[in-house]
């Protein structure tokens, strides 16, 4: 049992066979206390690089800037003539010099392979469509060697779980899920190798999760597709999946078999490209079977060997790719029997069993339309042990809950709704309002601004998950309150899923939200105007299995699409656009092996702790030392020495102040409009100076406070950290419940509309980052604002210290029934309206906090 996080909050049960015992490289136990194996820590090797110039020059050119070779030439031109009256060179000749560097290189070098596929069936004899007469080439990556790879990254050996483990609360013994080795299929898997072979005791076992996704690098250009398959291990923690590092990997592209309008419908066709993909899977993922029964000795990060034992685990997809991952009919649910025409009626899981035994029982017709299977085709996961396809099947946030049941269906459905129950005049002057609304929406962090409302020509991932924020106050007047609530259900759900964390308490939450949704979405199909058919939607019944997959595989956010989205633009996008476009796989192909030896170049250079400091820092060093002047007092610059993780929540103001802004505190009071700003400066130092005073502070006579009548500097922002660093917005969330330190609910804070940001040294060298705000006051029922006002109804203002300031806000305003007048702009919207809704719904802790 292992306890860990702040007073030993949380323990962990690992499991008790498979726990990862460290070993030699012949797979013999290594006494307990054992320390790794020394490794080469040579500081000065830079091969095949000379010297850490030409590393940091190569790196940026290729991994940061992805320049093209006239682009390299050009400024290889320009740094050789700048440095020729001196002498010297700069570190590549043209642009060729760098690719034979990297060549030479060994380190994270996994060489792409190629097999080719052709249809072997009947070829009619007369005018065979081409794609019964095309060779399609796949190119792919040995997964073992890139397994190898992810394992042996030092850079991970601290953010890998080795052995499955259960995680429990101190406080109500309750058990939370997170990462994906704290769910239940890893602890079952493990007990399932264990007790098949005694030999894995001791093991580390690894699950293997892929995930594929069609991508188009270009509409403009042609047939630009691309089908890219990428690897991960279920050790590797979620927060690192999310960072985009190298957790996840491109292991191949698969072929995307073409044909005419003429044979679209072709049931060859299909049936072809089906088995394409599966045969072609199969094969690439072939080196990894023999570790799925005999464990491996591998080298880790952390220096030690250990034996370790494969399993399929979970496979990311969209729902088009899931019916073709699972061999069943379009419409049906990949992971349960439930009937097409109902998917929300209980039903038994799918397994390989059945499947098998109503192969054997049954006709391939009734098999397709009684139960949604396709018979006459094997999924890749029966080639290999224990793997069961439909269990299998990852949650899918993006596309099934983000793209689907908010865009797809409750947007659509509530332009629907009102469309039929007003005049066609009439709910074109609703919608437009709701666009207008959406647009008004005051400015935040990570929101993205809707110029024209909703009307998008093509949706993104970002474009639905921006409009989620705002969606709700939208509607709310031109909806019934049950479409609303249907809504909020729903948002509900999707930011508790999102959870790094998922508690017993949240799951119950999640039930909770996805019961409400249900219910009030049958508005939707009610009235004498119904605008929806049916519930019986995939994407919409895959929300009913997120509780028992979170409880299978963790938290969803470390096994959701969006990771693979983001991986497209590394992998197939960017290297698509360094390539000269014409046949480009093979070009894009040498770019991904390029960057891959880079990445691990540098990773390789950062455990040597050889790229500590910048490039200058390091030259002014090498001079040194070689000038025999005394390096022991050189000052090392930082560089990427490590990064500390940071408090909870950390506030600080920009770098710069602003120069043309008021340097006293009578000229910032005009400026901003706040003609007691001085007072409420000296009642400010009085909190500050006498922190165990309970007196209001603005209670204090002025004669009684510290004064300052010196310079000030003001600020154009502050940066929250938060997890991640974000720029504060206009609006924050303030401390105000000193009593309860640990409370992190509206209960806790004041909404504050922040003015300005300024700062001031006194004279016994104290230093006061300030901001001044209006508090706007907590109102009943829905968490609503309204700015608050003095008994004289001049509005409330305070200086207080950025510390207090715990996290930014954003608020919408209370639209009423009014629309929306033009001259309102989301810069002046506090200005125009008097009462806000709090925004739980823009990021992640406002959910946390205001829910």
């Amino acid at each position: 049992m292992q306890f860990y996080g702040p007073h030993d909050k949380y323990y962990r049960r690992h499991h008790s066979k498979l726990t990862a015992l460290p070993c030699d490289e012949h797979g013999n136990l290594l006494p307990p206390g054992t320390p790794p194996a020394a490794s080469v820590n040579d500081q000065n090797n830079w091969f095949p690089y000379d010297n850490q110039v030409q590393f940091k020059t190569t790196e940026f050119l290729y991994s940061k800037c992805h320049l093209s070779a006239n682009k390299i030439d050009a400024l290889l031109d320009l740094w050789a003539a700048s440095l020729y009256p001196h002498g010297a060179e700069p570190p590549f000749k043209d642009h060729r010099h760098p690719h034979k560097v990297i060549d030479v290189m060994v380190t994270g070098d996994v060489k792409w392979q190629c097999f080719s596929v052709n249809y072997t069936g009947e070829i009619p004899t007369k005018n065979p469509p081409d794609w019964m007469l095309n060779k399609y080439d796949i190119w792919f990556r040995d997964p073992c060697q890139v397994v190898h790879k992810i394992l042996g990254n030092p850079s991970f050996a601290n953010e890998m779980d080795l052995s499955p483990f259960e995680e429990y609360s101190t406080d109500d013994q309750t058990r939370q899920y997170k990462d994906f080795m704290s769910g239940d299929w890893a602890w079952e898997q493990a007990d399932i190798i264990a007790e098949g072979d005694e030999s894995t005791v001791g093991s580390t076992f690894v699950p293997i999760i892929l995930g594929s996704d069609k991508t188009t690098v270009s509409v403009a250009t042609g047939n630009n597709e691309y089908y890219p398959l990428y690897l991960s291990v279920g050790n590797v923690r979620n927060n690192v999946q999310h960072a985009h590092c190298d957790a996840i990997v491109l292991i191949g592209f698969l072929a995307i078999p073409k044909t005419t309008n003429e044979h679209s419908s072709d049931a060859n066709f299909h049936a072809f490209h089906r088995q394409l993909f599966h045969s072609s899977l199969s094969f690439i993922l072939q080196s990894l079977k023999p570790a799925m029964t005999t464990p491996e000795v591998v080298k880790y990060g952390d220096g030690f060997f250990r034996c370790m034992i494969y399993s399929l685990g979970p496979y990311i997809a969209d729902y088009e790719e899931q019916v073709l991952l699972t061999c069943i009919v379009c419409g049906w649910c990949a992971r349960c029997r439930a009937p097409r025409n109902n998917l929300d009626e209980d039903a038994l899981d799918r397994t390989r069993e059945f499947n098998e035994a109503l192969f054997e029982e049954t006709d391939m017709d009734t098999m397709w339309t009684e139960y949604g299977i396709i018979g006459d085709l094997v999924p890749f996961m029966n080639d290999f042990p224990g793997a069961n396809i439909h269990q299998l099947i990852a949650l899918d946030i993006l596309h099934q809950l983000i793209k689907g049941c908010f865009k797809d269906h409750l947007v659509d459905w509530i332009c629907a709704y009102i469309s039929a129950n007003h005049s066609k005049k009439n709910a074109n002057r609703i919608l437009d309002d709701i666009d207008r609304r959406i647009v008004v929406v005051a400015p935040f962090t990570g929101l993205q601004c809707f110029p024209q409302g909703r009307h998008f020509k093509q949706w993104t991932g970002d474009d639905s998950k921006a409009l989620m924020k705002v969606y709700i106050t939208a509607i709310k007047g031109y909806v019934p309150a049950e479409i609303v609530r249907t809504l909020r259900a729903l948002l509900d759900f999707c930011y508790l899923v999102r959870r790094h964390i998922i508690s017993a308490k949240a799951l119950q939450e999640i039930e909770d939200a996805l019961a409400r949704f249900y219910n009030y979405q049958q508005v939707f199909m009610s009235g004498d105007k119904p605008v929806v058919a049916t519930f019986s939607l995939p994407r919409q019944h895959a929300a009913k299995h997120y509780p028992s997959l979170i409880r299978l595989f963790g938290a969803p956010n470390g096994l959701c699409s969006s990771i693979t989205k983001c991986k497209h633009i590394k992998a197939v996008k960017e290297p698509w656009r360094c390539s000269n476009k014409f046949q480009a796989l093979s070009q894009m192909l040498r770019t991904n092996q390029h960057l891959n030896k880079i990445a691990a170049a540098h990773v390789d250079f950062e455990s040597r702790k050889m790229l500590r400091g910048n490039c200058l820092s390091s030259a002014i060093d090498i001079l040194a030392q070689t000038m025999a002047a005394d390096s022991d007092n050189h000052e090392d610059n930082g560089g990427n020495a490590g990064s500390n993780v940071p408090h909870e929540v950390t506030m600080k103001l920009s770098r710069t102040p602003q120069r043309r802004r008021s340097h006293t505190l009578p000229a910032l009071a005009v400026e901003i409009g706040v003609f007691n700003l001085v007072d409420l400066t000296w009642w400010f130092l009085f909190g500050q100076y006498n922190p165990d005073d309970a007196r209001d502070p603005m209670e204090i006579c002025l004669s009684n406070c510290p004064r300052y009548d010196g310079r000030i500097n003001v600020y154009n922002s502050a940066c929250a950290r938060f997890f991640a660093p974000s720029d504060l917005s206009d609006c924050v969330f303030v401390t105000t419940n000193a009593d309860d330190l640990d409370a992190t609910d509206m209960h806790a804070f004041d909404i504050t509309r922040i003015l300005a940001f300024f700062a001031f040294t006194c004279q016994d060298g104290k230093h006061f980052p300030c901001a001044i705000g209006n508090h706007p006051d907590e109102d009943m029922g829905m968490w609503m604002v309204q700015p608050a006002n003095l008994p004289n109804c001049s509005p409330y203002y305070a200086v207080i210290h950025l510390d207090s300031i715990y996290h930014t806000a954003h608020l919408i305003p209370v639209y009423g029934m009014d629309h929306i007048p033009r001259n309102i702009k989301p810069h002046n919207c506090y200005d125009a309206f008097r009462a806000f809704y709090v925004n739980k719904y823009v990021d992640h802790h406002a959910f946390e906090i205001a829910s």
